[in-house]
């Protein structure tokens, strides 16, 4: 007989119990001071992610001091908001760094049409963001021909895909798929704005070329809408379409006739620069297109 020694009741004495025990002998359960994860309140991380972006495009700002020259140079302090406002909205989909990134390039892209209002002398308002819908600016009268608005219209594409490349540029040296990403989505959003149909740039341009086309761009549009339906193909094709229709109604009107009369040269100029900056937006999108492997 074999004397087992164990451990007590109260867990400090031996047991002094003679004989042989098959009994297994159990410990008390070691007392953890914890308690269970609580998950995370939906309104608190909804505020997380809209704050973010929004801190993070301040903080930019304060640190980039030629930015407030432009506010008060280009009175953009309604800009400024609906900049935070829409980088807030976006991050709700992208996450914020994309989000700031894509609002940047809205910003540059419709810069260039400020630019070149300015070159012309026309007054113009400064760029006003709508979350979903893009941005505009305001005319605060028309150009006095088509070649003008054509100049107008072209320049925001022009510097947003200059904008574009550069951050290609950047994505590729810093090895980033963040930037790529970024710079192939500036591209896709300024070939987007070549569609030949007004309230899009490409139709503002090709005003300098035929009106017809304005038909072209809207058929193309159907058709994009019919294969791919989105509440922003849609509200472009509505627009457009009630432009068409009031543009052809006023086409025998003197003021509108003269409007369209320009130079031979300043079609060839218009039709050179619109053909050629969307096939290089066409060969840029392909390009930084990132493959994913699922």
């Amino acid at each position: 007989m074999a004397a087992r020694v164990g451990i007590g009741r109260d867990g400090l004495e031996p047991d002094a119990t003679v004989g042989l025990s098959m009994e297994p002998q159990y410990f008390p359960e070691p007392q953890r001071d914890y308690k269970p994860i609580q998950p995370e309140p939906f309104w608190r991380a909804l505020l997380r992610r809209i704050w973010g972006p929004i801190l993070a495009l301040g903080l930019l700002i304060w640190k980039a001091k030629f930015v407030f020259v432009a506010i008060f140079k280009f009175k953009i302090f309604t800009t400024a908001g609906t900049m935070l406002v829409s980088v807030g909205a976006y991050a709700l989909l992208w996450g914020w760094r994309f989000a700031l990134g894509f609002v940047l390039l809205l910003f540059v892209h419709e810069l260039g049409h400020v630019l070149e209002l300015r070159r012309q002398g026309i007054p113009a308002t400064a760029p006003l963001f709508i979350p979903f819908l893009g941005a505009v600016v305001g005319m605060k009268q028309m150009p006095p021909n088509a070649w003008k608005e054509a100049q107008v219209a072209l320049a925001g594409p022009i510097l947003g895909s200059l904008g574009a490349a550069a951050v290609w540029v950047a994505g590729e040296a810093y090895d980033s798929d963040l930037l790529v990403a970024l710079a192939f989505t500036g591209f896709l959003l300024n070939l987007f704005n070549l569609l030949p149909i007004v309230p899009l740039d490409g139709g503002r341009a090709v005003a300098a070329l035929h009106p017809a086309l304005w038909a072209v761009g809207l058929l193309a549009l159907v058709g994009l809408t019919i294969l791919a339906p989105n509440p922003i193909l849609i509200l472009v094709l509505v627009v457009g379409g009630l432009e068409l229709w009031r543009r052809w109604r006023e086409r025998h009107v003197a003021a509108q006739a003269g409007y369209y009369r320009i130079e031979p040269w300043q079609r060839v100029a218009v039709a050179v620069t619109y053909v050629g900056l969307a096939v290089l937006l066409a060969l840029a999108m392909s390009a930084s297109h990132i493959e994913r492997e699922i």
